[in-house]
């Protein structure tokens, strides 16, 4: 069996390998398991939120909305609960919100026609201040099924691991099955690829770009309850360059911004990527602006270095 350099996720991985061996050997602690444990947890939120990215991203839209759909699902499940409603249904009411929103992007851009950017650039901005005029301070969750995901198991005797973790593994087995082994993955990447054509062939273009908005709508209400039981308190400002976290993971995840192409799988090695790039940079000693600038230039690089594949495969 060969390896095919050309699969999507491969590269990523590639450089994941490269930077845990760099930073290993520059820093004293990269490769203790408490601080491996907590690349992984950082990498949780922005990690389910850039996977309902990617579905986006594949059809060849994108969205600047999904942190600001999670912090206002975060708010809506924190302000239910202490107002005294059930815990469970504030949870699923903060899963529906999310979901509305990503139907109501989706319904824009497929029977409004308007392109991805300007819908969720707008929903961004709307969605901010929604948070904002709905609570215009943080609130603490102290119930146990909104932090339910932060609660802490040890593998092996040693390895800290959180509920959060094996939901966002089981997500992204789900959806990797969903796009690989299914007709409607088939569909995601045919419509990403070339629409017109998957149109002509006789897919729904439209009901599979809504559905994709929707799912991943409710992607970002999952990240909402992982964001909980990461930090239990609801933060009309967190997660303010979310969004752009969430398209970086996807983009050096491999996955290409002209759509069509990519993997969940890449995905979650782009968004470990950040993550380990961040926190090796840190224990260094690189200031956190040169952290971003470092970040910044490899995403133009991976863009650049898809679109040049792309132009070699025609």
């Amino acid at each position: 069996m060969t390896l095919n350099l050309r699969t999507p996720a491969v590269g990523p991985t590639i450089a994941l390998v490269v930077a845990v061996v760099v930073f290993s050997v520059t820093t004293s602690t990269f490769l203790e398991l408490d601080n491996l444990s907590l690349v992984v947890e950082q990498s949780l939120v922005v990690g389910t939120m850039a996977l309902g990215q990617t579905l986006i991203i594949l059809t060849a839209g994108i969205d600047l909305a999904n942190a600001a759909n999670t912090v206002l699902a975060t708010l809506l499940m924190a302000k239910l609960v202490v107002g005294g409603a059930p815990s469970w249904l504030a949870l699923l009411a903060g899963l529906a919100v999310a979901a509305f929103i990503g139907g109501v992007t989706g319904g824009l851009v497929t029977r409004v026609k308007l392109p991805p950017f300007i819908v969720t650039l707008g929903l961004l901005t709307i969605l901010t201040a929604v948070s904002r005029i709905y609570t215009g301070q943080s609130v603490p969750v102290t119930d146990p099924l909104l932090s339910w995901l932060g609660t802490r198991r040890y593998l092996f005797g040693g390895i800290e691991v959180t509920y959060g973790m094996t939901v966002a593994v089981i997500m992204y087995v789900v959806l990797w099955y969903a796009l690989t082994r299914t007709s409607w993955g088939k569909h995601v990447y045919a419509v990403g690829n070339e629409p017109e054509a998957a149109r002509l062939s006789g897919i729904n273009v439209r009901r599979t770009v809504l559905s994709v908005y929707l799912i991943a709508g409710l992607i970002y209400g999952i990240a909402a309850w992982q964001a909980l039981g990461r930090v239990p308190n609801a933060d009309p400002n967190a997660y303010q360059t979310g969004n752009l976290d969430s398209i970086t993971a996807v983009v050096l995840g491999g996955t290409s911004l002209f759509g069509g192409r990519g993997s969940v799988l890449g995905t979650l090695v782009g968004a470990l990527i950040v993550t380990v790039l961040r926190s090796g940079l840190t224990q260094a000693g690189i200031d956190d602006l040169y952290q971003n600038v470092a970040t910044g230039v490899l995403v133009i690089a991976a863009v650049a270095l898809d679109r040049f594949s792309r132009g070699r495969q025609r």
